[in-house]
């Protein structure tokens, strides 16, 4: 891993960003490619993947299970798999900050004939975990959390049984856990999710030799055991929206972020923007390890308030805190219906970005569920909280770029679980960001 984010940065309104900027492998596609190969046999080879805080707790807790990783400073990380014979870890799995990992690698443990404690830090401790655990229960899994949160345990169990599942809420994360247990059950899991969730589980799953079938919303696994196969991650396309929106916020920006990955079911933020106003080209679309990638053209364009529909927050939850700080500065009102989600983040994300827009000058205006941004322009520099939640910490840090003064952000240390060079790229642009 690249050294540490500060703990406070600054950043300063200044001129246009230009260039090529590199954008960080894929954090939901790393997290699914170390877990598919632990579980596979023989030796998976994944490269471009995300060395971040977050995906190196997941890989940690694959070696405890028993797998092999070989993940050098640079370069291709080697998997020996257990064939799906992961043995019981000596001590807690600790996930640091990610619930992709815990909820995804609490469905993977499941029928696997052993225990295991998974637990995190104070903000992962925090996050509902009863929407993966009350179906796997179902399936005949024992485990166990703390009012709903983790630790979460995985006592051994008698082998799952298949069953069909129709998701309450739409999670690409439950539905992933469901997949990966259904491969140690009995007979086929069905799985359906009321929107079409983010797709890696099951574009992934084949490559390793899983018996898919459905796409969309409605999907059958069968139990099976994995082959070893090889992966490449493409750009993280949520870390490429944050790059993305920085250009957005400063006049004659342009800059060209290459390898992105376009997968329709992660793309909803730049649907959005495109409605905005925003100048955006997809270009030299190809396809890479099943995964369709593309490099991103971005031209700073003046926006407009934009109508955020329920059913679009699924392909947008990530992005959302940055589109926050784009509409705070659009020309009119944007109305975001149906983001609950972003209160069961790593962090209250409506209650952190209402409260940093705030301070900076940008009331939202919360009810039920919606969200009301007046826009018209971000008023005032100042100190600002990223909430232990990394996201937050970068969509705050844009802001800087549109306010009259520079705006502090206290917490950025927390960037590293998915952008380590965050700081890096963003200068590499021509931003003017200093440690606080």
């Amino acid at each position: 891993m690249k050294p540490s984010m500060a703990a406070a940065i600054t950043v300063s309104r200044g001129g246009p960003l230009t260039g090529t900027l590199a954008v960080p492998g894929d954090k939901s596609i790393t997290h699914r490619a170390l877990m598919l190969a632990a579980l596979a046999r023989g030796e998976s080879h994944i490269r471009g993947a995300l060395d971040a805080g977050d995906t190196r707790a997941t890989a940690a807790a694959l070696v405890a299970l028993g797998a092999k990783v070989d993940w050098p400073a640079s370069g291709t990380i080697q998997v020996q798999g257990c064939g799906g014979r992961w043995r019981s870890p000596a001590g807690t799995l600790d996930l640091g900050n990610s619930g992709t990992g815990m909820r995804l690698l609490a469905g993977a443990l499941a029928g696997r004939g052993i225990s295991a404690t998974l637990d995190g830090d104070a903000s992962l401790r925090r996050r509902p975990m009863e929407r993966i655990t009350a179906p796997l229960r179902a399936m005949g899994a024992t485990l166990q959390t703390r009012n709903g949160c983790p630790p979460i345990t995985v006592a051994a169990a008698d082998r799952l049984h298949g069953i069909a599942y129709r998701l309450p809420v739409a999670s690409a994360q439950v539905k992933s856990a469901l997949l990966l247990a259904g491969l140690a059950a009995d007979g086929p899991t069905r799985i359906v999710d009321p929107f079409h969730t983010r797709d890696h589980t099951e574009r992934m799953l084949p490559r390793f030799g899983a018996a898919l079938r459905g796409r969309g919303d409605a999907l059958i696994v069968r139990p099976g055991a994995l082959e070893c196969t090889d992966i490449t991650v493409p750009a993280d396309a949520s870390s490429a929206a944050f790059l993305a929106a920085a250009a957005l916020l400063v006049p004659g920006s342009r800059i060209l972020l290459p390898g992105v990955g376009a997968n329709p079911t992660r793309t909803g933020f730049f649907d959005l923007l495109g409605r905005m106003g925003a100048s955006l080209e997809w270009r030299n679309l190809r396809d890479v390890s099943g995964e369709p990638v593309a490099d991103l053209h971005v031209e700073a364009r003046p926006l407009t308030g934009v109508r955020v529909e329920a059913r679009e927050v699924p392909r947008t939850i990530d992005e959302l805190p940055a589109l926050m700080v784009l509409a705070a500065g659009a020309a009119g009102e944007t109305v975001i219906e149906g983001a609950d989600e972003l209160r069961h983040k790593e962090s209250d994300r409506i209650e952190a970005m209402r409260a940093g827009l705030e301070t900076l000058g940008t009331e939202l205006r919360v009810s039920a569920n919606r969200i009301r941004i007046p826009g018209g322009g971000l008023g005032r520099g100042g100190r600002v909280e990223a909430a232990c939640d990394h996201r937050v910490a970068m969509a705050l840090a844009l802001a800087g770029l549109a306010t009259p003064e520079p705006v502090t952000v206290a917490g950025a240390e927390w960037i590293d679980a998915s952008f380590p060079d965050f700081a890096e790229r963003m200068r590499a642009a021509g931003v003017t960001l200093e440690a606080a």
